[in-house]
């Protein structure tokens, strides 16, 4: 098969840190499923896994967590609900340990013994995966196989953090940066009753939450046309925090969505935290969040923005993406598309 993979970390804009090579299709151990890779998302978390902003996990990793795909072989003795010529989802969390206090607790994205597709275990940027098939995902039905990459990680992972906001019925949230996953979990807002609020650089960004429904539209460090209840940042920017915070209303709530973030500012307790106003990281997600946003996925049709790359574009992808050439999601897939 063809395959990238990492060989020394680095930005991509002037190095070539992932290399295009042929290697033999992985066999599945007792647990796992192989699947041909129909799509993989491209992910801002790739980037920075690609670039080093991440540590190192696993020397040489293939990357991609937003991977959509068909099983092909399911290793003997795994027990699955899935068959072969199924699709399947391939997300970000890998495995778990499933007996620490976090997982017994059902906060499995807190696990000491946690490990990432992608960063961890070989993920998408392949012509075929394997995955456990205790974490592998059944897909919404009505999307294509574009539009299906982009919710295993982007949706997802913007679901967990609107649910860490606690957005009041109503209420009036702020969205910083607008890409895979910000248009997304606007949509989902929307759907709930919220006024969405967007804060971004790019103009192509600001155009698409327009047409998506946000109340308004402005740049990254203007403020929005009201105060806030909640907030979520996913640019990977630390000097947003203080002006989000300063966006927020009284009890109001600002989540960090990203896995990677540049420095944060000082803050000034009365002018950026008093009147009960919190900070909320968001570390991964558990299979309940995914569950829960893949169902939500099917009974509400969500609009994914996609720009499609061929997998051997997998470098060009991931340096556009940096640059903020386009709106929406990245997605590999190979140059013979499968049917929907």
């Amino acid at each position: 098969m063809r395959v990238w993979r990492v060989t020394d970390t680095g930005p991509v804009s002037t190095t070539s840190p992932i290399e295009w090579t042929r290697e033999p299709v992985p066999t599945p151990s007792p647990g796992e499923l192989l699947i041909r890779v129909d799509a993989c998302g491209v992910c801002r978390t790739d980037l920075h896994a690609v670039e080093g902003d991440l540590p190192v996990h696993r020397p040489h990793v293939v990357p991609g967590h937003e991977v959509v795909g068909t099983v092909v072989e399911i290793a003997p003795g795994t027990t699955t609900e899935f068959r072969v010529n199924d699709r399947v989802g391939v997300p970000w969390l890998h495995s778990t340990c499933g007996r620490c206090v976090y997982c017994r607790r059902g906060a499995e994205n807190l696990c000491p013994d946690s490990t990432y597709t992608g960063w961890d275990a070989d993920g998408g940027y392949a012509e075929f995966a394997v995955v456990p098939a205790a974490y592998a995902l059944r897909l919404p039905t009505g999307y294509s196989v574009d539009e299906l990459a982009p919710l295993l990680c982007a949706g997802i992972i913007g679901f967990r953090a609107l649910r860490r906001a606690e957005l009041p019925p109503g209420g009036r949230l702020g969205l910083y940066g607008f890409g895979g996953s910000a248009h997304l979990v606007a949509q989902v807002a929307i759907h709930q009753g919220a006024r969405v609020h967007v804060l971004t650089q790019a103009p192509h960004a600001r155009r698409l939450a327009a047409d998506l429904g946000a109340v308004s539209v402005g740049g990254a460090y203007d403020s929005p046309t009201e105060p806030l209840d909640a907030a979520i940042i996913f640019a990977p920017v630390g000097e947003l925090i203080p002006t989000a915070l300063e966006a927020l209303d009284r009890g109001g709530i600002l989540c960090l969505a990203g896995i990677h973030m540049s420095a944060t500012p000082p803050l000034d307790y009365r002018r950026h935290l008093f009147h009960e106003k919190e900070i909320r990281s968001v570390e991964a997600n558990t299979r309940d969040d995914a569950v829960a946003f893949l169902q939500f996925a099917d009974d509400h049709r969500l609009q994914v923005t996609t720009r499609p790359y061929r997998l051997d574009e997998a470098l060009h992808a991931l340096r556009d993406l940096k640059a903020g050439r386009f709106a929406g999601a990245a997605v590999l897939h190979p140059a013979v598309e499968p049917e929907p």
